[in-house]
């Protein structure tokens, strides 16, 4: 586990004797497809960090629809804010993918961080990192139409899970449903497919045999630019 969580900011500077007390309170453990991690509203207890698998963020509306606002997946952590934040969970995070997660009390963290000052420091970066990605993302929605905000959404996704084939060229490792397209750009599935046939047709991605699509980052990086 010593290996696994020094892969992330917030402990990869550490010594293995200074991060042994954080894996002593760390637990692993195995999550089935469809199971729920959290619920949104209640209290937070726990920050986890994905080993494998896939894990959806989202929100649900007072209609019952969802919003999702992550996909998570190999070596993620959710939610950003949970070290330093009281109260309850801001979103429902369920299990996409069969995955194996490590979950850190959040009581016992605040213990070790009493006597580690430093480490807030590293915590302070990760989540500045991810408010200026929802800052981000709110400007898509108020400045760009929906067939905008769909290339860059696959930008995200590119510089975030994407597996290089070649200069410019991604694999996208995951497989998503227009609907959950749809409801990761907050607009319908109608709308979500036209905009993936315009991109197909205009060359910016594709889809290979397994159903997986191809993003070709390079064009979309010259068609936002225009």
């Amino acid at each position: 586990m010593f290996t696994f969580l020094t892969q992330f900011t917030i402990f990869k500077n550490l010594t293995k004797a200074e991060m042994e007390p954080i894996v002593d309170i760390a637990n692993s453990k195995k999550y089935e497809q469809d199971k729920m991690i959290f619920m949104q509203d209640e209290p937070i207890t726990d920050v986890y960090f994905v080993q494998y698998g896939k894990v959806k963020i989202y929100k649900t509306n007072y209609d019952g629809s969802e919003q999702i606002i992550n996909i998570l997946q190999s070596d993620d952590m959710f939610p950003h804010q949970g070290f330093f934040r009281q109260g309850n969970y801001p979103a429902n995070a369920e299990i996409m993918e069969d995955a194996q997660l490590v979950n850190i009390p959040i009581l016992s963290f605040e213990n070790f961080l009493l006597t580690n000052p430093k480490i807030c420091i590293k915590i302070f970066r990760v989540l500045g990192e991810v408010i200026i990605d929802l800052q981000q993302r709110l400007g898509e929605k108020m400045f760009y139409n929906v067939y905008e905000q769909v290339i860059r959404m696959f930008m995200r996704l590119a510089y975030k899970n994407g597996q290089e084939l070649s200069p410019g060229v991604y694999r996208l490792p995951m497989q998503l449903t227009n609907a959950e397209w749809a409801n990761m750009i907050g607009t319908s599935r109608e709308t979500i497919s036209r905009s993936l046939t315009k991109l197909r047709n205009s060359k910016l991605i594709d889809i290979d045999q397994s159903g997986t699509y191809i993003i070709y980052l390079n064009a979309m990086e010259e068609f936002i630019m225009d």
